[in-house]
């Protein structure tokens, strides 16, 4: 598979969610987010406002985590960590759904924890939700259960993992893209580290890629 650096860029979403993250870090974030022409930034609803003025006059977009990494917060909690993020000027929001409910099989329960969520795209139309579904922890059948329920709910994609209990796989990138259909996005986060990994995951259906390494992975490409 060919791809310039620039249509890659286009497709990462640059990551810094972990819980020693220090405002340098994020400012070197942003940095290298611009310098490169990543999609957007990824960081903890804590720091949206500082990337914010940090990315303010670039293309470069803020994703806000919501129910990080556990999903296991009560739906109005992840609502209002979203609509708090958006009101803070992120324009993406990567939410975690309650797995446990899935594994109860409380299908509503989920589908209105994604709801909850989605519903800020209410007031603010652009907005885009990614939904993990931790693909980790779930059976091949669950797997497309969380992604019916996530499209069911209005999101905008779904997406395999936080990173924290296990990686994006190609056969969950193939499952989650045959689940949702074309008109659905699919990212593919967690243990995706070089331009390889990246292009094995596109080719098998994600439409975005989040990683920490996206400066590693752009520079692999030739000129």
């Amino acid at each position: 598979m060919k791809i310039s650096s620039k249509q890659l860029a286009k497709m990462i979403d640059h990551t810094l969610i972990g819980p020693t993250a220090t405002k340098n870090d994020v400012e070197k974030l942003c940095k290298e987010a611009e310098k490169h022409g990543f999609a957007c930034i990824c960081v903890n609803s804590a720091y949206v406002p500082l990337a914010m003025q940090l990315l303010r006059g670039t293309e470069v977009k803020v994703c806000s985590t919501a129910g990080f990494p556990f999903g296991a917060t009560l739906p109005e909690v992840k609502a209002f960590e979203a609509k708090k993020a958006v009101e803070n000027g992120a324009s993406e929001i990567d939410m975690v759904i309650n797995i446990g409910a899935l594994k109860s099989r409380d299908y509503e329960m989920v589908k209105r924890d994604i709801e909850m969520v989605t519903d800020v795209k209410h007031s603010h139309n652009d907005v885009v939700v990614k939904v993990i579904i931790e693909t980790g922890l779930l059976t091949n059948e669950e797997k497309v259960v969380a992604c019916r329920l996530a499209k069911e709910a209005g999101a905008d994609f779904v997406k395999t993992s936080t990173g924290f209990t296990g990686g994006a796989t190609v056969e969950d990138v193939r499952l989650m893209r045959k689940t949702v259909g074309r008109d659905m996005g699919v990212k593919a986060a967690g243990g995706i580290r070089t331009l390889k990994q990246a292009l094995v995951m596109i080719e098998a259906g994600a439409n975005r890629i989040g990683t920490s390494t996206g400066v590693a992975i752009i520079e692999e490409i030739p000129g």
